[in-house]
């Protein structure tokens, strides 16, 4: 497809020609692309997915009428470095984000302008942690600052909830803010008794109405109102939920009691003579939140994380709505995903950073009316740097060259397709703690550049409870995906 003069993405007739061209190769395609992301969603806390604590109706619809991914994983467990990667197609190590401190590169094209540049209007309403104040290609941008714009005084609800500065949660939004002249929160929060940076969780004191969560589902729904029935759209609609503060409505908050919370298995039985030191450590410390050494508080963050996920679902059904509301239902595209998992005790641990699947794994819910059959569910492993080439490819638009993983948009349609690829990812790079995972099939292993690596049979072992690569049986099998992984990426940090 010849690239669009400036007049033409400007002009009223550029998004018809782009989706005329598309279509005419490719038969029925979606016209437009709504994202709806969250933070922090382990991939097994939804009803769809048989897990009876989630309540989430919302998604679980979506699965119904789409194809559920099973095996779908974030390429670096932190939120800007996987937001990152997600929206440009390419790892960390190609970004150079290794961090939430990054600026994004400037010159890295993002799906954004990829589909801007085809005439759709882009959108970005809600958080996606760019760390400076680049629009990477959206022509429309509502975050935090927005947010807290409409709070007003009530604002210092909020900033009381974080208790600290806490960009991740979007106070600051820009770190690079407050560095002249320091937090402006100082001395006015008011201080709980937490001993940590993170609240253990409980009802928020925000009305409903107030949490960002409902601010980004109406704004989405504004955007789509004034621009959805006018020309095609790629709309990204990105929540905070259930990242911390684990602090819903109180509506939400007494829907789950932390006495019926159950541990998981692995509690308490991590065996630090097997995993490396960072995990070790990480287990004994529960530095965020050292409350949580107490099972009954390490119920209730449990309760307050589940009852965030349900108040985000409950957002979600009202932008599912407005879709169908305006007719763009059946021409629209919609997945579902989130940046990061959440371990929530497993193996003792919280929070993200792992390659664990509750923390590296990811949610991932398609649905495209006419494109893929209801109800479908893919078991095959795939990487969220493929969904810049996936949606493209999906709504027949051309996928640039340059990007670090291909379109898995065949999958939508043959969900049972086997893989013909690994799936990646790295953490922590540039640091003396870096590690890179490779799932193939059955297999993960990870490489850590100064520990003991490690190596899971999923199959066998769903919990990632015995690390084989300590065993010499298993020492073939190791050495063969390291082998692969180091193909595919060798670490600067094993250069030297």
């Amino acid at each position: 497809m010849p690239r669009l003069s400036r007049k033409q993405f400007l002009g009223a007739s550029a998004a018809p020609l782009a989706l005329q061209a598309a279509q005419s190769r490719t038969g029925k395609r979606p016209r437009n692309v709504l994202y709806l992301l969250s933070d922090q969603h382990r991939p097994a806390a939804l009803g769809c997915a048989g897990n009876a604590i989630a309540q989430t109706p919302t998604l679980d619809g979506l699965a119904r009428d789409g194809v559920r991914f099973t095996s779908a994983y974030c390429p670096y467990p932190v939120c800007t470095p996987s937001r990152a990667s997600m929206l440009t197609g390419r790892y960390a190590h190609s970004t150079g984000v290794f961090n939430n401190a990054t600026p994004w590169p400037l010159r890295i094209k993002t799906m954004a302008h990829y589909f801007g540049a085809r005439g759709y209007a882009t959108g970005l309403i809600g958080k996606m942690h760019f760390v400076d104040a680049q629009t990477h290609g959206f022509d429309y941008r509502l975050d935090f600052n927005d947010w807290f714009q409409y709070l007003g005084p009530k604002a210092k609800l909020y900033a009381d909830e974080l208790a600290k500065p806490n960009s991740g949660s979007g106070n600051p939004q820009i770190d690079a803010l407050w560095k002249d002249f320091g937090d402006p929160w100082k001395a006015v929060r008011t201080a709980d008794n937490r001993e940590g940076l993170v609240h253990v969780g409980r009802a928020s004191l925000l009305e409903e109405r107030d949490h960002f969560e409902s601010f980004v589902a109406r704004e989405s729904i504004r955007f789509l109102r004034n621009f959805g029935t006018k020309e095609p759209f790629f709309l990204i609609s990105s929540y905070l939920k259930p990242h911390d503060p684990f602090m819903p409505p109180p509506e939400w908050a007494a829907r789950f009691r932390a006495e019926n919370m159950p541990l998981p298995p692995t509690w308490g039985k991590l065996d630090a003579t097997r995993v490396p030191k960072v995990i070790a450590a990480s287990a004994r410390a529960h530095a965020a939140t050292p409350e949580l050494r107490d099972p009954a508080l390490a119920r209730q963050r449990i309760a307050m994380y589940y009852a965030n996920i349900a108040f985000l679902d409950h957002a979600l059904a009202g932008v599912l709505a407005a879709l169908r509301e305006l007719n763009l239902h059946e021409d629209t595209l919609v997945l579902y995903s989130s940046d990061h998992g959440e371990m929530l005790a497993e193996h003792g641990l919280w929070q993200k950073n792992q390659f664990y699947e509750p923390s590296c794994g990811v949610p991932l819910l398609f649905r495209a009316p006419g494109m893929i059959a209801p109800g479908a569910v893919c078991h095959t492993p795939v990487s969220q740097v493929g969904l810049a080439a996936t949606l493209l490819d999906a709504c027949g638009l051309p996928v640039p060259d340059g990007l670090d993983e291909p379109s898995f948009a065949h999958l939508l349609k043959n969900p049972t397709t086997p893989a013909t690829r690994p799936v990646f990812a790295e953490y922590a790079l540039g640091t003396p703690q870096a590690r890179y995972m490779i799932r193939s099939g059955d297999w993960k292993y990870n490489l850590w550049v100064n520990d003991m690596p490690e190596l899971y049979n999923l199959r066998n072992d769903p919990g990632e409870s015995r690390n084989l690569a300590l065993e010499p049986e298993h020492a073939a099998t190791a050495a063969r995906l390291r082998e692969q992984l180091l193909a595919w990426h060798r670490p600067s940090e094993l250069r030297a």
